[in-house]
């Protein structure tokens, strides 16, 4: 049984072990994106063979999008369930769930052995993963918020980015070795099978550990401030909570963006656009990853230190400044050299906006509706600019004929969030406000 300590009794083992925890199912979201992302070419021949390459690739592609589109829908349900019964409770349902849609990916019969039945089997298990993962970020950010101590939720926060990249890496790394060790018979017969039956086994690992990690400090101070589970509608949420949503929306569509262009889309671009094998793609993202392992931790630290909306927006400036430039760079003489220095350019602006997400979409919200607050306005942002970006791009790349689309994409997004967050400036001044106040408030 979960454990629920008093917060003042909680010792530094177990505050290890809650971050650990929190942060184990965002990393096993993200290597599933990834390694789906990284092989799509090759779902497609075996889930959805066409007459044409193009069609195959957006039907997958679609695939891809419709675990995005139901994320809100998940992300809602679970959020009022990790609101009501506790964020440990949540984060050990939704690990098992997420396990078993990756087991389900990677053990279904292609399309020449059992038919229309093999596509299906694979939306379902997109289904079920957005589902899943719709609370996954919420219910981890909030998690670490509440155990984070004064002056340290942004560096907390950045713990939950910090495991996208080491998925990053982890999924880079295995699919450069697939793909260099492997032929491509090889690769569509089984290969691309394994990445997705060795992320399941963390869902055991990650139930394990969880089942272990006491409940959150501020979740538990609430409980017992207020005597029972909250109850929260959403209509009443909307009226209390919507344009602290509206601001969170903003602060997320840029980074999410950034992140699905240059590390899920890059997969599709570099060999459909650029004409360069996709080692060279995953040679860098795995280098990417490894240099997130740092830099996030680090852009938490100074978002603590001078504030994250102060940072937000000259950052976010910045990149959409550089963004046409970056890509003009690469297309103009495309080589591994080229991509390589890009993709390090788009990672240091990728820390520098989406370390304090977790933090910053937290701290918007009271605790009585922070899981909920937080996967909502996470779900609706990430599916329109994050999931939506490879079949969006895709399309009116191939409608335009443009190898630049993508940065225009980006440019949009950027004015995007910045229009948005400032015409909801009383939501993240509301939320400097909570951040600043003490962590033993339960309206916090």
């Amino acid at each position: 049984m979960t454990m629920s300590p008093n917060p003042s009794s909680l010792s530094p083992a177990m505050v290890r072990r809650a971050i650990f925890s929190s942060v184990l199912g965002n990393g096993l979201e993200w290597f599933d994106f990834l390694i789906y992302a990284y092989f799509s070419k090759i779902i497609a021949q075996v889930f959805f063979p066409a007459g044409s390459g193009f069609l195959s690739l957006m039907l997958t592609l679609a695939t891809f999008a419709i675990g995005f589109v139901v994320r809100p829908f998940g992300g809602i349900l679970l959020g009022l369930y990790a609101d009501r019964m506790g964020r440990s409770r949540a984060l050990s349902l939704i690990i098992m769930s997420m396990a078993a849609s990756t087991l389900l990916m990677g053990l279904t019969p292609g399309y020449a052995h059992i038919g229309l039945a093999a596509p299906a089997l694979i939306v379902f298990a997109r289904l079920l993963q957005g589902l899943s993962v719709g609370g996954q970020f919420a219910t981890a950010s909030a998690m670490l918020v509440e155990y984070a101590p004064p002056g340290r939720k942004m560096f907390y926060g950045s713990f939950n980015m910090t495991a996208q990249s080491f998925a990053l890496l982890l999924s880079s790394g295995t699919g450069y070795l697939l793909t260099t060790q492997l032929t491509h018979a090889q690769l569509v017969a089984w290969g691309w099978r394994v990445p997705f039956l060795c992320g399941a086994l963390a869902g055991p690992i990650g139930f394990y550990i969880r089942h272990r990690v006491a409940e959150s400090p501020e979740f538990v101070e609430l409980r017992a401030h207020e005597g029972k589970p909250p109850r929260v509608s959403l209509r009443q949420f909307l009226r209390d909570n919507g344009r602290a949503a509206l601001c969170a929306m903003g602060v997320i569509a840029v980074g999410a963006a950034t992140n699905y262009v240059w590390h899920s889309y890059m997969a599709v671009y570099v060999e459909r656009q650029l004409h360069l094998p996709l080692a060279v793609a995953l040679r860098g993202a795995f280098f990417c990853g490894v240099l997130n392992l740092f830099l996030f931790p680090l852009a938490g630290r100074l978002m603590d230190r001078y504030g994250a909306y102060r940072l937000f927006y000259p950052v976010t400036i910045a990149w959409m400044a550089c963004a046409y430039p970056l890509f003009v760079y690469v297309v103009a003489a495309p080589s591994a050299e080229r991509l390589f220095v890009a993709q390090v350019i788009a990672t240091v602006f990728l820390a520098a906006m989406s370390a304090g997400h977790p933090g910053m979409l937290a701290t918007l919200f009271p605790v009585r509706s922070r899981s909920s607050g937080v996967a909502l306005s996470y779900n609706v942002a990430v599916t329109l600019f994050g999931g939506l970006a490879p079949f969006t791009i895709t399309g009116f790349t191939r409608l335009t004929g443009s190898s630049l689309t993508p940065a225009f994409y980006l440019i949009f997004a950027g004015l995007f969030s910045l229009v948005l967050v400032a015409a909801t400036r009383r939501g993240h001044r509301d939320a400097d406000d909570r951040r600043l106040a003490s962590p033993r408030s339960p309206a916090a």
